[in-house]
């Protein structure tokens, strides 16, 4: 099987690319997005919604009677 594959490589380069390359570049694509993600939700949606929740914690207890 390793022998075959190394033979299809040697002897047909734009086919094995066109087997191993689109895959590992999709991969690779995914992995990225993935990343960017949950880059953009930890640094960014996350405090936001934190400073959110805290504005309007702070801005209601003056509002409710106390209990």
């Amino acid at each position: 099987m390793l022998g075959s594959l190394l033979r299809l490589i040697a002897l047909r380069p734009l086919l094995s690319i066109a087997i191993f390359g689109i895959p590992l570049l999709v991969l690779v694509a995914v992995g990225l997005f993935t990343i960017l993600a949950l880059k953009l939700l930890v640094f960014v949606v996350l405090p936001v919604l934190a400073v959110v929740w805290l504005f309007r914690k702070l801005s209601s207890s003056g509002d409710w009677p106390a209990s």
